[in-house]
């Protein structure tokens, strides 16, 4: 639950520069955004897309900014970005956050002229945000994030004027909101730079030429906004753009704020009313209550699925008014194992060939709704049971797999109620995944990840042997030369990791203490193994192995382990997927800037005919190999893994041309590699 105390902190700090009380900062926002946030957590969107949504209004940034900068969360901290505070705050109180929202904007009530102040306020808030990042990232700030968040916050003020009813208040707001708007981002933890870029938001160009990046950007951003002349001036002054370039922007920035309120239905060259969302919104908030409600007595954590489609023909039958049928898959089948009117008759269905809509629902997964004279055989025998001229079937959303079909009695294919039942079947599909996590369904979920975990240790522990056996057989060839203890110093590492990972066949319930692991080169990984690969991998053929080495520095926060291991898996791969003439291709580069930080790319690329479809498909995730006996599929799965480990970024290309892996990988900015 959000408290009230969470905002009395900005309060207190900005009735600094203002005697009277100020309001609380239960802020007005647009009810077209609030409704699609509702809809985005309705539907257990991640916090990227549920931050995408919230990121798009003031009133919205405002209440996840006090929340997760109060007491309740620990120590505060400075904050950059909105998905930072989101973070911080997790998916279930984002959740609770959007519906206290949500019931909070329809006790607003706004007059006609208000609204489309709030429609401009939303305009001009959002447009000056996405100058502010699209700027940042132009000339090379290290969080355009921030700036993009600064810039939907800096005009708050103007919103807490708009819903103040005192007329000398209204003006006192709108006359001191740069102050207002510096007090509360440092009361909200943003930091001492962020609230002056809200301080000097409408300084002079002239004034802010020697005064910090963060408030040029604030400062050019909100004069852009407005098309402003002196702000096209001051894009040459103070950040040295030719005005052709500022105007390029602001034309797209135009454009992408007029998609997004497109994708609202937020008219913005016409006048604008609030009252029919709001009230679509007040309809959402019943809705949601009822099913809420109606779901309380369908089961709890634990209950068989069965028992809880039993329930959940009652509880829909009281939502909607309406007759009910519930099937539970069984097998291939669908069994049908509750009837909200009437006695329930034996009824097994399966589910191939799909005539039928209940059918045609599971193996379509849609809603699938049917009138008496296009009906099959098996529709009509629902009808009958129904007691109406027309049904719809709705599967339930679960997993991978549908757990069953709620189907209705209607008069048409489509009837008014259908939203509410389309609602109450998602909200059954989670409480049903919630209740097949306990019991035996977690417990054979425990011992596939141990067999998966087995099957990537013995996998792995191939690799560190081949590396023991290519080595031995060159030691045989050069025992007198000094590279020797090098050699052997790599020989008894690689063994060390072999004993490792057999060690963690034996303890894989024991927590392992995480290794100390020193900065590694990309470069030096990769001159250690090219002999190795050219003997072994490619045997002896020098030329099907081709090295592009940068000549900067490429130290990764990764050990040299790990690095080789990557390498390995990748450049095997590449070498077996290829002809015997093909030629596998290693690069590296440094830095790389991307997101505002250096990193180390590592290219592996090769000539041959291209991943095949089915591994394209589950790339990077466990399958059955396409290379024959000996070979078990994981190898990219295990890249995958020790890249997300190494806080790296991996893509892929492929084609008939041959195949491309591009690893990032984060740098340490060093001394230059020898």
């Amino acid at each position: 639950m959000i408290h009230r105390d969470v905002y009395d902190t900005a309060a207190r700090r900005v009735t600094k520069y203002h005697p009277k009380p100020f309001p609380d900062l239960q802020l007005p926002s647009l009810p077209e955004v609030t409704l699609k946030a509702m809809e985005a957590c309705r539907q257990d969107n991640n916090y990227r897309q549920i931050s995408a949504v919230i990121a798009m209004d003031t009133g919205l940034v405002t209440r996840v900014l006090a929340l997760a900068n109060s007491s309740i969360y620990g120590r505060a901290g400075e904050i950059h970005s909105v998905e930072q505070a989101l973070l911080r705050l997790g998916t279930d109180q984002i959740q609770t956050l959007i519906l206290t929202a949500s019931l909070r904007q329809i006790l607003f009530d706004l007059a006609a002229d208000q609204w489309r102040q709030l429609r401009d306020f939303w305009r001009h808030s959002l447009t000056t945000a996405l100058m502010a990042r699209a700027l940042a990232t132009l000339t090379r700030y290290a969080r355009p994030e921030e700036a993009f968040m600064l810039g939907l916050l800096h005009n708050v003020g103007e919103l807490i004027a708009l819903k103040t009813e005192d007329e000398i208040r209204r003006q006192h707001y709108l006359s001191h909101h740069a102050e207002i708007a510096a007090e509360l981002v440092l009361s909200w933890g943003l930091g001492e730079m962020a609230s002056d870029a809200m301080r000097y938001q409408q300084a002079a160009p002239d004034d802010i030429q020697d005064a910090s990046h963060l408030v040029k950007l604030i400062c050019l951003s909100t004069r852009l906004a407005l098309s402003d002349a002196a702000g096209l001036s001051a894009a040459v002054s103070v950040f040295d753009l030719s005005e052709e370039l500022t105007r390029e922007i602001m034309l797209r920035i135009d454009r992408e704020v007029e998609s997004m309120a497109q994708s609202l239905n937020i008219p913005l060259d016409s006048d604008y009313d609030g009252k029919p969302a709001m009230q679509s919104l007040q309809t959402s908030l019943i809705q949601q209550a009822q099913i809420n409600q109606a779901l309380a007595g369908t089961g709890h954590p634990g209950t068989q699925s069965r028992d809880i489609l039993r329930s959940a023909a009652g509880s829909l039958t009281l939502l909607t008014g309406l007759p009910v049928l519930s099937f539970v898959a069984s097998g291939s089948d669908l069994a049908l194992v509750a009837r909200s009117h009437g006695q329930l008759p034996d009824l097994s269905v399966a589910t191939s060939p799909a005539r039928g809509a209940l059918t045609r629902a599971v193996t379509e997964s849609r809603i699938v709704g049917i009138e008496g004279p296009t009906a099959s055989i098996l529709d009509r025998q629902l009808l009958n049971l129904l007691g109406t001229p027309a049904m719809v079937a709705i599967p339930i959303p679960s997993g991978v797999r549908c757990p069953g079909v709620l189907v209705i009695g209607t008069e048409t294919p489509t009837p008014p109620t259908l939203d509410l039942a389309r609602m109450f079947t998602e909200a059954l599909g989670r409480q049903l995944e919630a209740s097949q996590s306990q019991g035996d369904q977690d417990q054979q979920l425990q011992a596939e990840l141990a067999h998966q975990q087995l099957r990537r240790q013995v996998h792995e522990i191939n690799n560190p042997l081949t590396i023991i056996r290519q080595y031995l057989y060159q030691l045989r060839n050069r025992m007198s030369e000094p590279q020797t203890l090098e050699d052997l110093d790599v020989i008894r590492e690689e063994l060390d990791r072999a004993g490792k990972l057999l060690l963690g066949l034996s303890s894989r319930d024991r927590a392992e203490a995480p290794e100390e692991e020193s900065p590694a080169s990309v470069n030096d990984e990769v001159r250690s193994l090219a002999e190795l690969f050219e003997d072994g991998l490619f045997a002896g053929n020098a030329e099907r192995q081709r090295l592009e080495l940068c000549s900067s520095p490429t130290k990764v926060a990764a050990s040299g382990a790990k690095v080789r291991q990557l390498l390995i898996n990748l450049v095997k791969n590449a070498a077996e997927a290829s002809p015997d003439e093909s030629t596998v291709t290693i690069q590296t580069a440094a830095p790389v800037w991307q997101n505002g930080r250096p990193w180390i790319e590592l290219v592996i690329e090769d000539d041959g005919p291209g991943l095949p479809s089915t591994v394209q498909q589950q790339l990077f995730q466990p399958v059955e190999s396409t290379k024959g006996p000996g070979h078990s599929g994981l190898g990219l799965s295990i890249v995958k893994q020790l890249t997300d480990d190494m806080e790296g970024i991996i893509s892929c290309r492929t084609g008939e041309s041959g195949t491309v892996f591009r690893i990032l990988l984060p740098a340490i900015v060093d001394e230059p590699d020898n």
